[in-house]
């Protein structure tokens, strides 16, 4: 038998008396299709043509139909194109599990079977319709095959009555599980259907077709799968999780510390207590350490830790991944191997000293080479991976090597850098801390009047703060809890700080004071101002150098860490547990939920562990966790995550409803802020567009049990410690939502590009932004420390900053970090657009928002090269670049991915 679809036909009940599935949508009635037998070739058109399109008949079935067909449903076939993704790399276990499989599958024993599920239910049996099971016929055939993607095909026998096909099962009964990233239907009248999956199969599966479905609009045959598929992606919270598993739950991070290890090693949970409240992390499940119940114990890498078996890094992104952590190993070995065989290495003395690290890879001396026992072993690697062991030149050295020492550039990186999101308007003057003075004392600042007097233009200070002249970088709070611990460590020295900018008639910030403070016990304060002469020249570099530490302190534990990795992953718990993958918003977030669980573990496992890379590399040393989770329990607010709300709070910004962006900055170039209002609004807008598509009155958004359950347990589960705060945002209507799915679509996306891919670019060259500081300004009264810093002023600064192995470890990790993988899907792009190829307009709209995207490109590389914009364009200053949306792969300083990747 033969299927045709030319023909169109009277609707008249009579002719389908069996066929209760006619289909409403968008005004148009879809008639399932009728089979035609083999011996009737010969097709009419009648003249009275229905208005709308229905399965091909013969001439003879519409004769008979009344009488022969009436009760009984013919069948026909459809055909079923899966498209599977192949491996690059297959070890030697996977290639025989692959030749077994094709082996079994070729003698049908073991095999790859498809079911259809029809969105409607058989009146007789109350459940929904199913085809037969048909397996993939030609899987063994196509087992050697080596490109990228696979097709296979099978045909599928359907019975008239059918319906429309919502789901379909797969069952792969191989040994071996295969990537599906999607399956095409053909041979419906309606066209094709898609069933987009970009899941790893093992066992049986079900995928949904690409129609979207609000809870209360699911069809009758899809209800029952849908909660089913909820279930199994909850699971029940108990056991521990193997890789191959899909569950996802909710943690607290109470596997940071090793007490097995030793005592130095044991950090507190983080999460679910008073004294340290956190964002949960994705449950693991594993078993408690010997020496502390209450501390999981650890995986170690090489081995990976459980993510969801769909939230994995997929092949491109592992190896990039490996390759940058292969030229990591490369780049510590010879800076490894230094501070083993000699204490006197362990030091940059002069800046040429750094320069070797982007030629030659630091060559090692003879007096060295005599220790290692295989000398000629050491040499022949060096001369063999030279190219490998150099690292690339940063950015900010790129233009002018001397760039860094310029006041100018010190201020300009505080609103076009890589963490402009802490410099706030100065309000009051001396500023006035916020800390409990019943728990810390009275905190009065050291800052005087007559400090800032003589670089006001002529302004008193007063005027200034009035006039909107006068900004601040305030790491004063965030550190005086801590400093005393910290400079109790062993070659870790850090000040509390407070950095005063003026702002000049150029539109550009000088810095004019900084003060430093020493902390609870001390109580030592002082001010540094600009210098004027050699000695405070170099004092002044200092107290840059311990500003920027403490910059890249909160920058990396609190910017990038907390606000965009860890504070995002309980609301992509919730959306994989509480949302269908039939759900709009599901369909909205799944590409800006990519890679994140992953990342974050490797998180877990290398970077902000004890002893992890984050406390080697960063002054707070073992209490930088502990810095992350004061920030979370004292500053962060999801309604303040968005940008127009940060930059009211912070001072940058006013409202203005005149404004495109209903906010006017303060300072007009300010890079950071004036192409991110650009991408804000660019999201907002699709993001409007496409909540009011699907939620055209409140009570739907109000009524949706799926959408209302998924932000009810990402605060109240996720974000357990803080679900009291009456800050959260509230969803009752479509405002609601589009003010909180934009907030959370900007922070994974711009937000996260902007302060992590200039990472390697900016703190690459290390006296730019040392991560940490070893010692203090000398002070005239320790004799011996100030007689060594007259004495040799560039040795004493730069024997402050990061040891050679702190130093390459810190650059080798920023170099990851910084990195754009050949997968990466930047905002505005989408592979996986058949997701919404079920709805025409939601497709118009994501269209017009790429679109919005590319002129948003243009429009930067406009203002980069305005000369009036000085903290964009200029004699050796760098673009601002970080919220240019695309890049190529690798360090670029540029390029917004859609999801938080690295």
């Amino acid at each position: 038998m033969v299927f045709a679809k030319e023909l169109m036909v009277s609707a008249s009940s009579k002719v389908f008396p069996h066929n209760n599935s006619f289909h409403q949508k968008q005004g148009t009635f879809w008639v399932n299709p009728i089979l035609v037998p083999l011996e009737n070739r010969r097709f009419r058109r009648l003249r009275n043509r229905a208005r709308f399109p229905v399965a091909a008949i013969s001439e003879n079935l519409v004769k008979t139909s009344l009488t022969v067909h009436a009760e009984k449903p013919v069948q026909f076939k459809v055909r079923a194109v899966v498209t599977v993704r192949n491996k690059i790399k297959e070890d030697f276990k996977e290639t025989m599990l692959k030749h077994l499989d094709a082996i079994s599958d070729r003698i049908g024993t073991r095999n790859v079977v498809l079911e259809l599920i029809s969105t409607e239910v058989d009146p007789k049996t109350k459940s929904p319709k199913k085809s037969n099971k048909a397996a993939l016929k030609d899987w063994s055939k196509k087992s050697n095959v080596k490109t990228e993607r696979i097709n296979y095909t099978t045909e599928l026998i359907m019975d008239s009555n059918f319906g429309v096909p919502g789901a379909i099962i797969v069952t792969n009964k191989h040994q071996r599980e295969f990537y599906l990233e999607s399956i095409t239907i053909e041979g419906f009248v309606s066209g094709a259907i898609h069933f987009p999956c970009n899941s790893w199969v093992q066992g049986e599966r079900i995928f949904f077709s690409n129609q979207t479905y609000l809870p209360g609009d699911t069809p009758a045959g899809l209800r029952v799968l849908r909660e089913k598929e909820l279930i199994n992606l909850r699971g029940d919270g108990k056991g521990i999780r193997i890789l191959s598993d899909r569950i996802y739950d909710f943690n607290t991070y109470n596997d940071l510390g090793n007490p097995d290890e030793g005592v130095e090693l044991t950090r507190p949970t983080l999460g679910g207590s008073q004294n340290h409240p956190y964002p949960r992390r994705c449950r693991t499940g594993r078993a408690p350490t010997d020496t502390d119940m209450h501390t999981e114990s650890r995986v170690e890498i090489p081995l990976p830790m459980y993510v969801p078996r769909d939230e994995q890094f997929d092949e491109s992104k592992m190896n990039t991944f490996i390759i940058k952590r292969l030229k990591a190993v490369l780049h510590n070995l010879i800076p490894g191997l230094k501070a083993s065989l000699s204490a006197n290495n362990q030091d940059f003395n002069r800046f040429s000293d750094i320069d070797d690290l982007f030629s030659d890879g630091l060559p090692m001396q003879d007096e060295i080479l005599k220790k290692f026992p295989l000398p000629q072993v050491l040499t022949k690697i060096q001369q063999c991976s030279q190219g490998l062991l150099k690292y690339d030149i940063p950015k900010i050295i790129s233009k002018d090597k001397f760039a860094w020492l310029r006041d100018d550039e010190f201020a300009r990186q505080a609103i076009a850098g890589v963490n402009p999101v802490n410099v706030e308007v100065l309000k009051v003057f001396p500023p006035v801390s916020k800390l409990d003075p019943e728990i810390y004392g009275y905190q009065k600042s050291a800052l005087k009047e007559e400090h800032i007097l003589g670089q006001l233009d002529g302004m008193t200070v007063q005027q200034a703060i009035v006039e909107n002249k006068l900004f601040m970088l305030n790491y004063h709070d965030v550190y005086v809890p801590f400093l005393d611990g910290i400079n109790a460590l062993e070659g870790r020295k850090s000040y509390a700080t407070r950095t005063i900018f003026f702002l000049t008639p150029l539109g550009t910030l000088k810095p004019i004071a900084i003060e430093l403070c020493l902390g609870l016990s001390s109580k030592s304060k002082r001010v540094v101002t600009p210098p004027v002469d050699a000695t405070t020249n170099w004092k002044w570099q200092l107290a840059k150098a311990h500003v920027c530490a403490n910059d890249a302190g909160v920058h990396q534990l609190v910017n990038h860490w907390l606000r965009t990795h860890a504070c995002i992953e309980p609301f992509i718990l919730s959306a994989h547990r509480q949302l269908s993958a039939m759900h709009p918003i599901y369909k909205l977030l799944d590409p800006h939920m990519r890679y994140t669980l992953d990342i974050n573990a490797l998180a877990r496992q290398k970077l902000i562990n004890a002893d992890g890379i984050i406390e080697s590399c960063f002054t707070p040393g073992r209490y930088c966790m502990e810095i992350s989770c004061a920030a979370y329990k004292n500053t962060w607010r999801f309604d303040m995550e968005g940008l127009p709300a940060d930059l009211i709070r912070r001072g940058m910004a006013v409202p203005d409803p005149t404004q495109p962006n209903g906010v006017k900055l303060l300072i007009e170039d300010y890079p950071y802020a004036a192409d991110g209002l650009l991408i804000w609004s660019a999201i907002e807008n699709w993001v409007r567009t496409y909540v009011n598509h699907y939620y055209r009155h409140s009570s739907l958004i109000c009524n949706d049990k799926e959408l209302q359950a998924w932000y009810s347990e990402a605060i109240n589960v996720g974000h357990a410690d803080l679900r009291h705060e009456r800050w959260w945002p509230t969803l009752n209507n479509s405002e609601d939502l589009v003010s909180i799915l934009t907030t959370l679509i900007w922070t994974v996306s711009a937000q996260h590009a902007a302060i992590n891919f200039g990472q390697y670019p900016y703190g690459g060259y290390v006296p730019n932004r040392p991560p940490l500081m070893r010692k203090l300004i000398p002070e005239e009264s320790d004799e011996e420390e100030y007689a060594n810093f007259i004495a040799d002023p560039q040795k004493y600064f730069l024997n402050a900053l990061p040891s050679l192995l702190q130093a390459t470890k810190y650059m080798a990790i920023v170099d990851i970090l910084s990195t754009h993988s050949p997968d990466e899907e930047y905002l505005g792009e989408s592979r996986h657009s058949s997701i919404w190829s079920g709805d025409a307009q939601i497709i118009e709209a994501f269209y017009r928002f790429s679109s919005d995207i590319r002129r948003i490109e243009k429009e930067i590389q406009r203002r980069n090269s305005d000369p009036t914009l000085r903290n964009r364009c200029g004699a050796g200053v760098l673009p601002y670049e970080l919220l240019a949306p695309t890049s190529q792969p690798g360090v670029t300083c540029r390029g917004i991915p859609n999801s938080v990747s690295t």
